[in-house]
């Protein structure tokens, strides 16, 4: 297993910031050896943050029709619900780049008139067909470790399909679409964006004897492990 790579900040607007230079940076160099990238993007507080930096970056330089922008998981609500994490980041990042429509893959919404689960087998087909794994994907985490839709106490996690469903999540709202560990893992590159003093414990989880007792540690990428981490978040670990 490769060995993560840990980033300490003073506060979560300086790993915002941090994250949208180091993907551009990415992007640019991974672009100048693939004919093609792919991204999943994260929510949440710092991942939406995250975005607003990365609309500040010269993003449209760069050759666009060759990147594809996927997210770690969708709330299974309306397309203009404010509680989906595609419409939040249009709006902090993507409504910015002279991107194809084409080449933005959002999770269904609940006007699709399927059930949630049938939208998670529908896309889980849609995406295995595709045969792409991510260059990178973006993970945020919740104060009880889970990441993407992916809760503790949940049995989802042993699925070996690439996109799973959750209809009783923990935190609003219930239905959730979300990538699997299996495809989570198929990443070449996770990055994990994290700040908060409620994620100091999850954190110290994370980097103690027994990881993959939570969900955030049952995730690592292929060939990198990124954590951008700041003060309040990694106190318990090394007292940042």
């Amino acid at each position: 297993m490769v060995r993560a790579l840990v980033n300490r900040f003073p506060n979560s607007a300086a790993v915002a910031e941090q994250v949208a230079l180091d993907l551009f940076s990415f992007v640019r160099e991974t672009l100048e050896g693939k004919d093609r990238v792919d991204i999943a993007l994260t929510g949440g507080t710092v991942g939406i943050a995250t975005l607003a930096a990365a609309s500040q970056l010269p993003f449209n330089d760069l050759d666009l029709s060759r990147i594809h922008i996927w997210w770690g998981d969708e709330r299974y609500v309306e397309a203009d619900s404010l509680d989906r994490n595609a419409l939040q980041a249009r709006n902090a990042w993507l409504r910015t780049l002279e991107i194809t429509a084409e080449n933005i893959h959002e999770f269904p919404s609940s006007e699709s008139g399927l059930t949630v689960s049938e939208a998670a087998q529908k896309f889980d087909e849609e995406f295995s067909k595709s045969g792409i794994h991510f260059d990178l994907m973006l993970m945020g985490m919740g104060p009880d470790g889970h990441i993407a839709s992916l809760f503790p106490g949940k049995d989802n996690w042993k699925t070996t399909v690439a996109v799973t469903y959750e209809e009783n999540s923990p935190k609003p709202p219930s239905q959730r679409l979300s990538f699997s560990y299996a495809e989570i893992n198929n990443s070449n590159q996770i990055w994990f964006t994290v700040a908060g003093s409620d994620k100091a414990a999850a954190v110290a989880v994370a980097f103690g004897d027994d990881p993959e007792s939570l969900p955030v540690g049952r995730a690592r990428g292929k060939e990198k492990t990124v954590w951008y981490v700041d003060q309040t978040a990694g106190n318990l670990v090394w007292g940042c």
